[in-house]
């Protein structure tokens, strides 16, 4: 499994921002299957934080959703959050919420999912579409979770599963024996990680979805097009790595079906609540906070 290296995400995804929302097809499409789990719980939180935010794409959705409630979108990328800034103060959300968006406050913050932050058990409903398959230490991320989680509090997160990719993982495979696209943790460990950092009742299941493209490199340029390509695909530069990037995609071309070239994503889904037992940790600072009020909408955006 490759490890992570934080710094080359997070200037992935910088890089990917403005491209981020066009490509992001599966995100888009998790998120609300997210929603409208959260709209089978009776819970009334009020205070949400987003983790992996990015653009705003479930966050928007969480505050139609919970219009009373404070909501934090988190995210490890500025630019990111600066393409979400720029969603929310277009005049046509900010008309749409500005009847019901109270206690009008929205809060980007730019930080560390291994380090929030947060004051412990100040947060009732942690959300997370598509974020903690980039997390190097599960353990320690779901640590954090736990502790800024008030007691009983919810925890509803989206992750990519271990098919994912499958077919470009094959495709190399035929190339050279080296790792080039990560092996994501499967469903059975990620709800044992969840009771291994004071989760109960975890639920966790699959869905499976099929992108298609009309060539292999169509896929790898969505992929890069969201950031993807920061942690997931290796590729080596000069003579031979072209060579071999090459071949790989003669090999994807070989699994095209119904003239479409397919890109598997296992998608779990899994919520789980805080236990009740005390969880001690150091309370954070809120450096790296910045807030949006409803006076600010319509403005332009800061520079975080």
């Amino acid at each position: 499994m490759h490890h992570f290296n934080k710094k080359s995400i997070q200037a992935h995804f910088n890089h990917a921002a403005l491209s981020y929302d066009e490509a992001a097809v599966l995100q888009k499409t998790v998120a609300k299957h997210l929603q409208e789990r959260l709209e089978l719980t009776t819970i009334k939180p009020k205070t949400i934080l987003d983790i992996g935010a990015g653009t705003g794409i479930l966050t928007k959705k969480i505050i139609h959703q919970y219009p009373k409630a404070k909501i934090i979108a988190m995210d490890l990328s500025k630019q990111m959050l600066n393409q979400a800034q720029q969603k929310f103060i277009k005049k046509s959300f900010v008309n749409k919420i500005k009847s019901i968006f109270k206690p009008a406050r929205l809060s980007l913050v730019c930080a560390d999912a291994s380090q929030i932050p947060l004051n412990d058990k100040s947060v009732d409903l942690i959300v997370s579409n598509l974020m903690l398959q980039w997390c190097d230490d599960l353990d320690t991320v779901l640590a954090e979770f736990r502790r800024v989680l008030k007691p009983e509090a919810l925890l509803m997160v989206t992750s990519l599963g271990p098919d994912t990719l499958k077919e470009l993982r094959k495709a190399w495979a035929e190339v050279d024996n080296e790792e080039h696209v990560n092996t994501f943790i499967d469903m059975h460990d990620f709800g044992d990680a969840l009771i291994r950092n004071g989760f109960g009742q975890p639920v966790m299941d699959v869905e499976n979805f099929t992108l298609t493209y009309q060539k292999p490199i169509g896929a790898l340029k969505d992929l890069k097009a969201i950031g993807a390509t920061s942690a997931a695909i290796s590729r080596k530069k000069g003579l031979t790595g072209k060579q071999n990037f090459t071949a790989m995609l003669e090999a994807y071309e070989k699994q095209r079906t119904n003239d479409f070239i397919p890109a598997t994503f296992e998608v779990m889904h899994g919520h789980a609540w805080a236990s009740q037992e005390i969880v001690k940790g150091p309370n954070r600072n809120r450096s790296g906070v910045y807030e949006i009020s409803l006076d600010d909408f319509g403005k332009a955006p800061s520079k975080p």
